[in-house]
């Protein structure tokens, strides 16, 4: 692979480069079967040692007891904004939802077939440039679940301590997943797309406290049940087995580095290399997020002006750094530094901010 090309997209985000060359090598043979894990059957025993592999390497990593259930579904997070109240909700109950921004957005509207959200705290007065201070949310008497997104991409804001809530709560981790240890013991329910932490697109991981299971609160669709997933061990219907293979490698991976300790202190590295840059430019750039809510998953800047904004990211890319641009929503410069992310990359992103700002400020 080019040692000179670093992807800062937002996601489909870049992958280790120890895990693509592994699925690489077993492409076409895996493990000596002659054919491709994306070949395999879901029911065959090969497949039956990935799936297996890959939930019980997460659970290590990660801390998952056996009161939860690690499932592997399509969908993404979207499918997960309507299916967590379908299954969790009755008519007329409520739940707690914070607001930071559009994907927590997404996931209200999607309540309002199935019950009502109450919005706790938003961030939306100031752009979603903070996180709320939970201190003062106004939790419902009788919520059935407390909802919040971890991370933001757009707008780079992360929540840096767990909401404490009486009652389930729900994070949809899809942006920030495995960057750090968390207890998973305060929570109810944990979804997150693949696409940009610990694998490709397609697939949604929900690791899900077994009570809330039994907890299911209205008839659903036979496939939109978490009873259905769980009780097949994800294997109702055809999952996306290449992407459960890549997250269970991904796993693997993030064990030989010592664990999400360790991955902890590499990402905090490469974010304060590029926060660092970003305050030391005399103005040049100036981060969106508040100093107390930065994100270290996704960090998001301007410069003086548009014009400029596009000089950047054309410039950066013409040297290998690339998908720099900011969100549609947010516009600006985005920089995603998941777990793939080397530090040599953002070491090399925050070189040529020197040099942009020297000849361009």
């Amino acid at each position: 692979m080019p040692t000179n090309i670093y992807n800062f997209g937002a996601g489909p985000a870049m992958l280790p480069v120890e895990v693509m060359k592994q699925a690489q090598a077993e492409l076409v043979d895996f493990k000596g079967t002659g054919i491709s894990v994306m070949e395999t059957s879901h029911r065959a025993e090969k497949f039956s040692e990935v799936i297996h592999d890959a939930r019980v390497n997460l659970c290590k990593l990660m801390g998952i007891g056996d009161d939860y259930e690690v499932l592997f579904l399509q969908g993404g997070a979207s499918h997960q904004f309507a299916m967590l109240p379908m299954n969790l909700l009755a008519d007329g109950e409520t739940a707690d939802y914070i607001d930071t921004g559009v994907w927590s957005q997404k996931a209200i509207k999607e309540i309002a077939m199935f019950g009502t959200a109450n919005i706790v705290a938003s961030s939306g007065d100031k752009k979603y440039s903070y996180i709320p201070d939970m201190t003062q949310c106004k939790f419902s008497q009788a919520a059935s679940y407390v909802h919040y997104t971890s991370n933001n991409t757009i707008y780079g804001t992360q929540f840096h301590s767990i909401p404490k809530v009486g009652v389930p709560l729900i994070s949809d981790m899809s942006s920030d997943i495995m960057c750090r240890p968390i207890d998973i013991n305060a929570h109810g329910l944990i979804y997150a797309g693949s696409q940009k932490n610990i694998g490709p697109s397609g697939l949604a991981l929900v690791i899900i406290k077994k009570d809330l299971i039994e907890r299911s609160v209205r008839k659903v669709p036979t496939i939109l049940s978490y009873a259905t997933h769980a009780n097949n061990g994800s294997l109702f219907n055809t999952p996306n087995t290449f992407a459960i293979y890549i997250v269970g490698l991904v796993a693997k991976w993030l064990q030989k580095l010592g664990g999400l300790e360790a991955m902890e202190q590499i990402n905090q590295k490469k974010a304060n290399l590029l926060y660092s840059a970003i305050d030391n430019s005399d103005g040049f750039y100036s981060g969106n997020a508040q100093k107390e809510a930065r994100s270290i998953m996704n960090v998001t800047y301007r410069l003086p002006n548009e014009g400029l904004e596009s000089k950047f990211v054309d410039e950066a890319e013409s040297i290998g750094l690339k998908a720099l641009k900011g969100h549609r929503i947010s516009g600006g410069i985005r920089a995603s530094i998941y777990n793939a992310m080397p530090v040599s990359g953002v070491e090399a992103l925050v070189s040529f901010m020197d040099e942009f700002a020297k000849k361009n400020g």
